[in-house]
């Protein structure tokens, strides 16, 4: 019923930059917050960063002042600017929502198929 998909990554050198997407669709009523995950080979999925639908933000010590949330609620879609990326960044980024759908009167998690970013010399 509801599809997050993600898009923007890909291949940058050490200190470059990306701007990754994950856009929602489906019978969607609200999205409460939505956020990124990564998992490196071999680690276990950790935080990256969320956003709630009025704007508050919250960031894994590791990205803070390199990464910046936001969010266009009129296109259910969450966005993260990666700047100055660093090879322990590489990982496979997954999008998350707390949607609620048409008919309904709470919120469930969703999540997307994931983005593989590198960051390499």
């Amino acid at each position: 019923q509801v599809q997050l998909v993600e898009s923007g990554g890909g291949l940058v050198q050490p200190g470059g930059s990306l701007r990754l997407s994950c856009a929602a669709s489906g019978s969607i009523f609200s999205i409460a917050i939505m956020g990124w995950y990564r998992q490196a080979p071999g680690k276990q999925r950790e935080l990256v960063a969320t956003i709630t639908s009025g704007g508050s933000t919250n960031y894994a010590d590791s990205v803070k002042g390199r990464f910046t949330i936001s969010r266009d609620n009129a296109k259910n879609t969450v966005y993260v600017q990666m700047n100055s990326l660093k090879p322990e960044d590489t990982a496979v980024y997954s999008c998350n929502a707390f949607v609620r759908t048409l008919g309904t009167s709470f919120h469930t998690a969703y999540w997307g198929q994931g983005t593989q970013v590198t960051v390499s010399s």
